[in-house]
């Protein structure tokens, strides 16, 4: 295991910032950290680098513990959030200079910063200063500058939270080659669903100090642990059902039945829950066409949004609970009246105790 926090707790005089927070990198895997501004990601991010000193915890390295190590103690390479390129040196001079602090011989450093800058693509800008780059070049000599030490984790703090949405796309692939090609250890840090999804191998979900779900994009996405999850990543309907049998689990939706197999219930019947199911999970079909397969409610259309690539059709059902479905197919009109079908297997049921701080239903999709 390359890097490790073992219940990580740091406060801010009586805020609390990070809260029991552990969790483990493999070698060569991009983890994201992931989580709404002051969930406690920075936080995390300066206490691996040796700028935060935690309340308690630790932080190990290489199954060393660095926890009260200096920051030069640490083979760990960074990229802040905001640009942090010396503007008096060159290019190859900025990418140089954590080699020197290491004391890596001059014509080792020339090398080494050659083939960093072929990496991210920017051999003729050798002797160019950061004034004279774009915004996106200068990530990239960011990025080489803390690669070219070639460290034991590579650390990218909301490196990408200030460039416009087309060139954080661009940057995003260059990020996930560049991980590709050199194999190193990294851990992403980002507000941003999409983001974390399309480059993470797993997703450590943040919220309010505290780990709220760890997993796969893929299985946090379709099987999220906690609403929090369900919510942020990407859209969720909720609906409220009760319990009527642990086995086989089964709930009572209004006056409908609903046995789920994919799910175990830990709570008695008569208990009250909260059901969630994503936009893309449900489907409108003419009354009276039911299957059998699936909990069929009947209802009205209240909107339908045009979005480009898919209509977003919004449905009132008898109990006045409101669905937004995802659909690519031509939308019923609005007034009309429909079935709304759940798939048994598309639903996740949250508990009382599911419910996390902060925990919100209906997100907008990033």
């Amino acid at each position: 295991m390359i890097l490790e926090l073992k219940q990580l707790t740091h406060r801010y005089g009586d805020e609390l910032a990070v809260d029991d927070v552990s969790f483990e990198l493999e070698e060569g895997e991009l983890l994201a950290l992931l989580g709404p501004s002051g969930c406690g990601k920075t936080t995390i991010v300066q206490a691996i680098a040796g700028h935060v000193q935690p309340t308690a915890g630790r932080v190990v390295l290489r199954n060393r513990d660095v926890t009260e190590a200096s920051p030069e103690d640490r083979h760990v390479g960074i990229v802040f959030q905001q640009p942090t390129l010396y503007p008096h040196m060159t290019v190859s001079e900025n990418v140089a200079y954590g080699l020197t602090a290491r004391g890596v011989e001059p014509n080792q450093r020339d090398e080494r910063v050659s083939e960093y800058l072929e990496l991210v693509d920017l051999t003729e800008q050798w002797d160019a200063y950061p004034s004279e780059l774009s915004g996106g070049q200068q990530r990239r000599v960011e990025v080489a500058r803390a690669l070219a030490p070639q460290p034991d984790v590579l650390l990218l703090d909301e490196p990408l939270s200030a460039l416009d949405r087309q060139l954080r796309e661009r940057l995003r692939k260059e990020i996930a080659r560049i991980q590709t090609e050199t194999g190193v250890t990294t851990l992403f840090v980002t507000h941003d669903q999409q983001e974390a999804m399309a480059l993470a191998d797993r997703l450590i979900v943040m919220n309010d100090g505290r780990v709220s779900g760890s997993g796969t994009p893929r299985a946090l996405y379709g099987s999220p642990p906690t609403p929090f999850v369900a919510s942020f990543l990407g859209r969720s309907n909720t609906f409220p059902a009760t319990v009527v049998a642990q086995q086989p689990p089964t709930l009572r939706v209004g006056t409908h039945k609903l046995t789920v197999s994919n799910q175990e219930l830990s709570v008695s019947a008569g208990t009250s829950v909260t059901c969630h199911i994503r936009p893309d999970g449900l489907s409108v079909i003419a009354p009276g066409s039911e299957n059998g397969t699936a909990l069929s409610l009947a209802g009205e259309v209240v909107t339908v949004t045009d979005v480009g690539r898919r209509y977003d059709v919004t449905i009132r059902t008898e109990r006045s609970d409101e669905f937004v479905v995802e659909t690519v197919e031509r939308p019923p009109e609005p007034g009309e009246e429909i079935t709304l079908e759940l798939p048994r297997d598309r639903i996740t049921i949250f508990e009382t105790h599911d419910h996390d701080r902060g925990s919100t239903t209906g997100v907008p999709e990033h």
